[in-house]
């Protein structure tokens, strides 16, 4: 009878012990705390950081769960960073979690599981110091009024890792502009703030082109200007620190002026300036922007819509030129290759003859 007894409670603790697949949220979350002031210990307590929470999809009426936390720690230097990498191991020692490595374009992110289940990702980013300081003293760089000013915007990141990990290890101050609603879209706003680059709401809007495909989420003809507002807002959480926008397609809505006269009031509410990509040679979206207000732009120059090297070195020079002519331009690339192998190799040639590269916010007016 004693041996089953032994054996019914060895069976219990067993199920017990397996049965633990997932941490708790409160177990959860005292362990982000760890990991927070783990990185503040380290940097003095100056460290940027933040949580942002992943919730699993809630089932038909449920509610979601949170699933992990996503948290961004900024640190001065590798140094730093390798601290804090002897941290978090520990942490994950006593919490039975793996911790797995990957580093890119100087951003590394550590993946904590608990038997397999993510908990936690932490991006530990260190800022490039060209971009940083750049972003420390924006009016010295743009004070002198007899350098012309090139602002490069890379549009279309959230699909793809390695292309925005190369754009972001560019070594020069870049505008991004990050679609919405995509599995990275959060995540990159968030690295590229935090690496100095200024970022973007690359805003859908309806194309009139045949065979375009409409995404899923856009500004579309004939949205009331509640519908446009409840939209935008809804892009903006998934893009943080987007401090301005500019239009993804829009061949359609951006030449529709009451489309663009609902979107006016709803930028001009949250502070975020409007570049015209000007995909249609029809657009009115410049001109509703002035009129309501809006701090605006309008590209000049398409660095890539031919994708090779030479192509886009050409473009870059048509670039200058507008620059050195007006006193000001904006381009606009695509984080391909191409485009990304002609910046490295151009922009420093620019910068060498004097064009400052500048952040769009820059040159609205």
């Amino acid at each position: 009878m004693r041996i089953f007894a032994a054996c019914a409670a060895f069976v219990l603790l067993f199920l017990a012990g397996c049965g633990k697949n997932n941490l708790t949220k409160s177990e959860l979350r005292a362990i982000t705390g760890e990991i927070v002031a783990a990185a503040q210990k380290i940097n003095g307590h100056k460290s940027e950081i933040s949580i942002r929470p992943e919730l699993q999809p809630a089932k038909r009426g449920g509610s979601s769960a949170l699933a992990a936390d996503n948290i961004y720690i900024s640190l001065d230097d590798a140094s730093q960073t390798a601290a804090f990498a002897q941290a978090l191991n520990a942490i994950a020692r006593k919490h039975d979690l793996s911790v797995t490595e990957t580093a890119s374009s100087g951003v590394i992110r550590f993946d904590c599981a608990f038997h397999g289940a993510r908990t936690h990702t932490v991006h530990v980013v260190t800022p490039l110091a060209a971009r940083a300081a750049h972003s420390a003293a924006p009016a010295r760089q743009s004070g002198n009024a007899g350098n012309p000013r090139l602002a490069i915007i890379i549009d279309d990141l959230g699909y793809d890792r390695p292309a925005a990990d190369a754009v972001l290890a560019l070594g020069f101050p870049l505008t991004v502009s990050v679609l919405p609603h995509l599995p990275l879209s959060s995540e990159l706003a968030e690295e590229a703030r935090r690496r100095g680059d200024q970022v973007m709401l690359h805003l859908p809007m309806e194309s009139e082109a045949d065979g375009a495909k409409p995404e899923d989420i856009e500004l579309r003809v004939g949205m009331s200007a509640a519908q446009v507002d409840a939209t935008l807002a809804g892009m903006l959480e998934t893009v943080p620190y987007a401090a301005g926008v500019n239009n993804h397609q829009g061949s359609r809505a951006t030449a529709d002026p009451a489309l663009m006269q609902a979107l006016m009031p709803a930028l001009r509410q949250r502070g975020l300036f409007f570049v015209d990509s000007r995909t249609d040679a029809k657009t009115v979206a410049y001109d509703m922007a002035e009129r309501a207000g809006v701090p605006a732009a309008s590209r000049k120059v398409f660095l890539d819509d031919t994708p090779s090297r030479e192509a886009i070195l050409k473009q870059l020079n048509l670039a200058e030129r507008d620059a050195q002519r007006d006193g000001f331009t904006i381009a606009i690339g695509h984080p391909r290759p191409a485009t990304i192998a002609a910046l490295a190799e151009g922009v420093p040639q620019l910068e060498a003859r004097g064009v400052h590269l500048v952040f769009a916010s820059e040159l609205v007016h």
